[in-house]
């Protein structure tokens, strides 16, 4: 199931819990509670995403999920976009893309794990050290859309991700307790109209979605997904932002 079903957590109305405007950390904390049933996931799930700004360009999310009254699946991913270049400077080809992954789940045809590992040495998918977006994207069909998994994690923080544009100089790094990373390079945006009118095409953005892996429901292999009435699933992302000389 994508996306929660077809009528995902990105298609409801969230309430807005808090909202800080001032002082060390502005942040804003979103609220949804999603119902016994809503697209076929059992139990009564209380949800909240904090993002808050702190200083030195950090940019956090908190994702948290509490079982209310039956054990059920919770595997969250936050689907943000990402040009460093400029939201109207092209594809984002040339942007430098490093991640700390040195396997991927290699998929089927319906773009699901099929539950095996695979190292990334030898393939378009390894970017353990730095390589452009565009350097080896024309091997794959389409780009990249794959679930890499985050060496050393162990529910601690660690850095899963940096991407750079040279032309600026912007630097992200990426830092999670999730054991993967969904990396994707909007490969099937088109005529997608937006900020001050311009229109975002095919690899006009990256995304870096981290997660616990694909389908990790049907494949005893991979860590768990549930989570059981009065236990709370826990996600953290922090976004570090700089310029590089």
């Amino acid at each position: 199931m994508l996306h929660g079903g077809p009528v995902g957590f990105s298609d409801v109305v969230w309430k807005v819990n808090k909202y800080k405007k001032d002082g060390y950390a502005p942040s804003i904390v979103f609220a949804y509670d999603s119902y016994d049933g809503e697209e076929g996931f059992p139990g009564a799930l209380r949800v909240t995403v904090t993002y808050t700004l702190y200083p030195g360009n950090r940019l956090t999310v908190r994702m948290k999920a509490k079982a209310l009254n039956k054990a059920t699946p919770v595997n969250l991913a936050q689907h943000t976009y990402w040009n460093l270049g400029n939201h109207n400077s092209g594809d984002i080809l040339s942007e430098q893309v490093q991640i700390f992954a040195s396997h991927y789940t290699p998929v089927d045809s319906q773009l699901i794990p099929t539950g095996k590992f695979a190292t990334v040495k030898g393939t378009p998918y390894d970017f353990l050290k730095p390589h452009t977006v565009g350097s080896r994207i024309n091997k794959l069909e389409n780009g990249y859309d794959i679930n890499y998994v985050i060496d050393g994690v162990d529910g601690k923080l660690k850095k899963a991700a940096v991407v750079k544009d040279k032309k600026s100089g912007r630097v992200m790094e990426l830092f999670t307790n999730q054991a993967g990373v969904q990396f994707y390079t909007a490969n099937f945006l088109k005529d997608v109209r937006g900020k001050g009118g311009y229109v975002y095409e095919s690899h006009g953005a990256l995304c870096l979605e981290t997660q616990a892996f694909p389908d990790s429901v049907n494949h005893p292999n991979f860590p768990s997904v549930i989570v059981y009435p009065g236990k709370e699933y826990k996600h953290v992302m922090v976004f570090k932002f700089s310029i590089s000389s």
